[in-house]
Order: structure tokens, then C-alpha cells, then sequence
């Protein structure tokens, strides 16, 4: 069974290859932000508190995140595996899924890690355009769409998204790197962590994570 965390900075080809593991290997893609998105849209009781947290603007603390996770995981489709993205984002947050995938089946055995040069994610981000319709992902210069600037699939105008630049970059680098070293010490310590480089280019770089799930699942 593949229980795995996926971590990376923005601009690594997390995206990427977290496509490539839920189809190459049939498992549900958690991530934070559906997770919030399907609990608000289901009336959820943790779903309507995260409702009224973020609409006042705030953050929403761990203990909602950690309970969203749990109810998330503990759905059937999540029985034999599952790829976890955007959590845990802090130590309290990895120990909360240390204790709580077991109680439900679900404990974590494995946590892959794509990393990249900042000089190289500030290229790739820079140069991201985004389909605001569809969400297909392009870049000027490494995936350039067939008729510039329009979407390959919908056929509507890509844009730039407003943090995508280099300045944004910085403070989103600054903020991932202070909350994720922990955890890659942290998960180190529970023998759980595989590293991953992200300049090796996608087909390269999933061939290096697809030889890892082969051999743990």
C-alpha cells in the first residue's frame, strides 16, 4: 500500500508528478485546498467552522486542518493508498498524522521530496502562464501553448498569475524552507523520507520516483 506525503516548493514539478503517481498508480489526490473546498460544499460541521474562518479572513488553525485530513482519509477511496499534498505543513501537524493515520488505517510510509535550485524555480514560475478556465499550466519558453498566449485545450486567453514573479517568489521560498526543514529532519527520523531532484527533467525524474513505488508497494 502507498500512503505518501509529496512535498516540494513551488515551481519543482510537484504538480507535475503528483499527476503522474495518481494515475500511474490509481490513488486519490488529497490536497489542503480540495480538501477545504469539498467540506465547505458539503456543509460539513469542520467544513461550515472553515467556512466562517476564512470568510472573516483569517487563517485556519491546525486543529480544523488535522480534522479535515482525518475525515478526508478515513473515506473508502482512500483504503488502499493515497497521495497527501499540502499537509502537513508544520511539526504539530506531522505529529497529529503520526497519531492519527494508524487509528484509521492510514498511517504514512513514505514522504517524497522535490527539490530545486531557487535560481531555477524563479525561471519556472516567472515564466508559468495558467489557463484561468481549465487550469492548464503552460510556460513561454519550456511548455509553450501551440498559439501564443491561448490555452491548447479550452482555447481561452492564459494569463499570469499575480504571485508568480520573482519578488512573490522570494517570500513563498522564505515561508516553505522555514516551515519544511523541520520536517524533512522530522521525517528523516521515522526513516520515511526519499529525495528527489527536480532539474532532472519530468520523464527522468517520475522514471526515479516510479522505481521507488514499484519497490514499496
Amino acid at each position: 500500500m502507498l500512503n505518501i506525503i509529496l512535498m516540494g516548493p513551488p515551481g519543482a514539478g510537484k504538480g507535475t508528478q503528483a499527476k503522474k503517481i495518481i494515475d500511474g498508480f490509481h490513488l486519490p489526490h488529497i490536497s489542503t485546498g480540495d480538501m477545504f473546498r469539498e467540506a465547505i460544499s458539503k456543509g460539513t460541521p469542520l467544513g461550515l467552522q472553515a467556512k466562517a474562518i476564512i470568510e472573516r479572513g483569517d487563517l485556519v488553525p491546525d486543529e480544523i486542518t488535522i480534522g479535515l485530513v482525518k475525515e478526508r482519509l478515513s473515506q473508502p477511496d482512500c483504503e488502499h493508498g493515497y497521495l497527501l499534498d499540502g499537509f502537513p505543513r508544520t511539526i504539530p501537524q506531522a505529529e497529529a498524522l503520526k497519531v492519527m493515520g494508524p487509528e484509521i488505517g492510514r498511517a504514512v510510509n513514505l514522504v517524497i521530496d522535490i527539490t530545486c535550485p531557487d535560481e531555477e524555480l524563479v525561471r519556472r514560475i516567472a515564466g508559468r502562464r495558467v489557463c484561468p478556465k481549465c487550469g492548464a499550466s503552460f510556460h513561454i519558453t519550456d511548455v509553450k501553448p501551440q498559439v501564443e498566449g491561448i490555452c491548447d485545450r479550452c482555447g481561452n486567453e492564459l494569463v499570469q498569475r499575480k504571485d508568480d514573479n520573482a519578488e512573490s517568489l522570494k517570500v513563498r521560498l522564505e515561508n516553505y524552507y522555514k516551515s519544511t526543514q523541520p520536517l524533512v529532519e522530522f521525517y528523516k527520523a521515522e526513516g520515511l523520507y526519499h529525495h528527489f531532484d527536480g532539474t532532472v527533467g519530468h520523464v527522468a525524474l517520475y522514471e526515479d520516483i516510479y522505481r521507488l513505488l514499484k519497490e514499496q508497494k
